[in-house]
């Protein structure tokens, strides 16, 4: 009785783990039920549940640790970046991005950043005041979208396109710095399928060249939705920064939803991100060099 009680759990581990690693490498986010799984189980959590599962398998438990010790060196080596930076110089464009969970603002964006970059864009940052950054920046330019990007520029910002999907995703083409951009705050609830917010993000994006598209994008690189970006940009801090890719939750590497793509004609100089206490996505930067 015991070893078929062994067995059968042994089984259902093995099922389960099958089932994890078809949902993350193979069906992912195609349809709306399996999407909720994958943003739930990230690579990381599923190696989490592979090592936490061999707790009862006894002496079988060196199976899980060996498909979890697999699983690391997957995401290790697909995630992680190191890159020895390149010197910047006075043309390059320093571009930053970041979720300021709603209780932040320009001044505490530009304090973690510890310098004032060329381009800073924010989402969720509803307490923030133009009025409270324009006696110390008076030169500056800034834009407030329609939905709750943010932006601020040292050079004028022309505005071609400002548009709100029927379930509140915002996208806002403009351009500043002699440079085409992008910005995008995805909607994030569960009850929106993210097939129809990332249909309408790309029937928008059209400019392939001298281009950045940055954004809170509430899906992750591995996403099926990133595609066409994938095809025609080049990920910020793929060989290009230090650390892993991931962006939330609270500093732990778990999800990439905050991102930003460059067009393959703009050199990309270096990339960092920030983590804080103060919004539970990391501040990311990225350093550009025009042709």
């Amino acid at each position: 009785m015991m070893n078929f009680l062994r067995a059968f759990v042994f089984c259902v581990n093995l099922l389960i783990i099958l089932a994890l690693l078809l949902l993350h490498f193979f069906v992912k986010d195609a349809t709306y039920q399996s999407s909720l799984w994958f943003y739930t189980f990230p690579l990381p959590l599923i190696i989490m549940v592979v090592l936490g599962m061999s707790i009862v398998l006894g002496k079988k438990m060196k199976y899980n640790i060996w498909i979890a010790s697999v699983l690391f060196l997957i995401w290790v080596g697909r995630s992680f970046s190191f890159n020895f930076s390149k010197t910047s110089k006075p043309d390059d464009v320093k571009i930053v991005f970041w979720n300021a969970s709603r209780d932040n603002d320009y001044k505490k964006a530009l304090d973690i950043n510890k310098e004032i970059p060329d381009l800073l864009v924010l989402t969720e940052a509803v307490h923030s005041d133009v009025q409270d950054v324009i006696p110390d920046h008076p030169f500056f330019h800034f834009y407030k979208s329609k939905g709750e990007l943010k932006i601020l520029s040292k050079t004028p910002i022309l505005v071609k396109l400002d548009t709100v999907s029927d379930f509140n995703t915002n996208v806002v083409h403009f351009q500043t710095a002699h440079t085409n951009f992008y910005a995008i705050d995805a909607q994030g609830s569960t009850d929106v399928p993210r097939s129809w917010e990332w249909r309408f993000v790309n029937s928008i994006i059209k400019v392939e060249e001298n281009t950045v598209i940055l954004g809170d994008f509430n899906i992750p690189y591995e996403s099926i939705f990133l595609k066409k970006l994938k095809s025609n940009y080049v990920h910020f801090f793929y060989g290009n920064g230090i650390g892993f890719r991931e962006t939330w939750f609270w500093g732990i590497p778990l999800l990439s939803l905050d991102q930003i793509w460059v067009s393959k004609d703009i050199e990309i100089v270096c990339s960092t991100k920030r983590n804080t206490w103060v919004s539970d996505h990391s501040m990311i930067k990225t350093v550009v060099r025009k042709p």
